[in-house]
């Protein structure tokens, strides 16, 4: 059975794991329509934005594979959804993740949107994850087959609709694989190496990127015990666990245990086990689940940041103070103390292969 009747339209970035993705998809009969989401084009200081680099070879591909390609610019949107986010959270102090938010707002919402409204029946990425569909009809994300490669951590905001409008090609596969393939198919991004850094705009220091918003202001390093041990360019800039770039040298290095926003400290302490460093538990808000909201108490895992080994947990449920919002928490218990809880950085919820969904931690 063919499925040349079933039109997708793939987001195209110009990267190995997409061009793959277009390649599964159109030998699987689908009508494969390619869109490049040109979502940000500014050079920051000496990093410059990779958007044209990465167009051209999504234009090559589309040529190779004999498959439309239609540029969409979702650059303001991009700029309010994701950087104003990404700007906002480091103001407050707290390490937003600008690549799930990006997930949410931009690649699930606005380019599915787009592609429901010219008529594509599902569309599909080169995210590592996939997704399942039971005698229920429900849909599941699960982790995709190269568990160094999963990116079901940065998905756990997708829905029911989103889930049954989605495909993951390359979900199935192991990296090696994905090259393999593409070098096989001569895609012209078999050899081209992965981007890194923040979604669309490449591998920029962070810290350079925040002063372009944020501007310094010096304060105290202060140890544990109240100690000031050296000046920082402004606690903005630096996020918990934290090691490279505080400049206090010599010895046993120090780590970013929290940041005093009012008074404009960093505090550290020593050593990579330092106690300070550890949590028993944390709390969690904006909580999205990918199926219905489960029962609680709930055991099952959680990633704390991406690429984490899967902890084991236990989540209880219980309101907020009602006069801060009315929106509900939950709070994560973990079997093993967790190094580094991060303000404004994802808990991700597992059981075995399937991601339930997620929340923001404060």
């Amino acid at each position: 059975m063919t499925n040349k009747k079933i039109k997708v339209a793939l987001g195209l970035s110009g990267g190995v794991d997409s061009s793959v993705a277009a390649f599964l998809l159109k030998e699987q009969g689908y009508d494969v329509i390619g869109y490049y989401m040109k979502n940000w084009s500014s050079d920051i200081g000496k990093f410059k934005c990779p958007w044209k680099e990465d167009h051209e070879y999504a234009l090559r591909t589309a040529d190779h594979l004999k498959i439309p390609i239609y540029t969409l610019n979702f650059e303001k949107e991009y700029k309010e959804k994701v950087v104003d986010y990404l700007f906002d959270g480091y103001k407050k102090g707290i390490t937003p993740n600008p690549d799930i938010m990006c997930n949410k707002e931009i690649k699930f919402k606005l380019f599915l949107e787009k592609a429901i409204k010219i008529g594509a029946d599902f569309i599909a990425t080169g995210h590592y994850a996939r997704i399942k569909k039971d005698k229920n009809n429900i849909y599941h994300l699960l982790k995709g087959k190269d568990s160094n490669k999963d990116q079901s951590y940065f998905l756990y905001t997708l829905n029911q609709k989103q889930l049954s409008k989605s495909l993951f090609p390359v979900g199935e596969y192991d990296k090696p694989e994905i090259r393999r393939i593409a070098k096989k198919a001569k895609l012209p991004t078999a050899e081209k190496p992965d981007s890194q850094g923040i979604c669309f705009i490449g591998e920029v220091n962070i810290s350079e990127f925040l002063k372009t918003q944020i501007k310094p202001k010096k304060g105290d390093i202060i140890t544990t015990d109240g100690k000031k041990i050296g000046e920082h360019d402004g606690v903005y800039y630096y996020t918990i666990g934290q090691r490279k770039g505080i400049g206090i040298g010599g010895g046993v290095p120090y780590f970013v245990i929290s940041k005093n926003i009012e008074k404009n400290q960093l505090i550290v302490a020593r050593g990579s086990w330092s106690e300070e460093l550890f949590y028993e538990s944390c709390d969690v808000t904006n909580i999205l689940w990918t199926n219905n909201e489960p029962k609680f108490p709930l055991k099952c895992t959680v990633k704390t940041r991406y690429r984490q080994l899967d902890q084991e947990c236990e989540i209880y449920k219980e309101p907020l103070d009602k006069l801060e919002t009315k929106k509900d928490k939950i709070q994560v218990i973990f079997k093993d103390k967790q190094r580094a809880i991060t303000s404004g950085q994802s808990a991700v919820f597992y059981k075995k292969d399937e991601c339930l969904g997620g929340g923001i931690i404060i």
